[in-house]
């Protein structure tokens, strides 16, 4: 199995880079997760010497801009995602408009649309979560967004990626909005392998608290071998993080094999 970053907030190589995500993933399928805020994902792939025309499906880890306005540019594939992910909402500080570009409310007349909350089987090897449970009492307590009603938005469009490889799980978050623990721990649950092999993307951790301690006590305790916290994950959590495993900071253009 392979990731390539597509986009990552992290410049690299000769690569342009944004405040966005998106990785080509290659199992028994070729999966293009989020597409970034702009068209950056293809003009990298070009630069990188890769093509998408084979591409089977997009997947859309939550309806925020910087991981799926890249859609625009894209017509006549397969995506999948949350039935969510198109609602309006708003970040509370400023009342930004945070959600996914209006000229992609009618998706349905540009792919082949599957959405569902429950977990979604792209292929044999690969999973798509759905609604992911906050079970624990230590992420997903509070929301910097609201909705356009008004309502405070805890992003439960947010999902992620299990992927099965001959030496474990390979856990791939877009940004962890549910957690990132919620999230592999649901991950293990509804794939029933227990051995967690890497976890890879947006951890959505701002800060060197409490969160983030517990996140990597929990990691610890799971023996995760390869850890790659990425895009939303800042860089006070990325050094407790380096401190504990010694990570590798995920770059634009890099090729990671599991």
């Amino acid at each position: 199995m392979k990731i390539t970053v597509l986009t990552d907030n992290a410049p690299g190589h000769s690569c342009l880079s944004e405040f966005g995500l998106s990785y080509l993933i290659e199992a028994d399928k070729k999966i293009l997760f989020d597409t970034g805020a702009t068209d950056v994902f293809l003009e990298n792939a070009k630069r990188l010497e890769i093509s998408l025309n084979d591409v089977d499906s997009v997947v859309l880890s939550h309806g925020h801009w910087d991981h799926g306005n890249g859609l625009k540019y894209l017509h006549g594939l397969k995506l999948i995602c949350h039935p969510e992910v198109f609602m309006k909402r708003y970040n509370k500080k400023d009342k930004r408009f945070v959600g996914l570009n209006p000229e992609l409310q009618n998706i349905d007349d540009r792919f082949a649309l599957t959405t569902s909350r429950e977990p979604f089987k792209i292929s044999r090897e690969i999973l798509f979560l759905g609604e992911i449970p906050r079970v624990n009492e230590f992420e997903a307590q509070t929301t910097h967004f609201f909705t356009d009603d008004g309502r405070e938005d805890f992003v439960l469009d947010d999902s992620a990626l299990a992927i099965k490889t001959s030496n474990g799980l390979v856990v791939v978050s877009g940004c962890a909005h549910a957690g990132i623990c919620n999230t592999v721990e649901y991950a293990r649950k509804v794939t029933g392998v227990g051995n967690v092999y890497a976890v890879f993307g947006g951890f959505h951790l701002r800060a060197d608290n409490d969160q983030t301690h517990r996140t990597i006590e929990f990691f610890k305790q799971l023996a995760i071998p390869r850890i790659y916290p990425a895009h939303c994950t800042a860089l006070p959590a990325m050094v407790r993080f380096y401190e504990a495993f010694n990570i590798h900071q995920v770059l634009t253009g890099d090729h990671f094999y599991f």
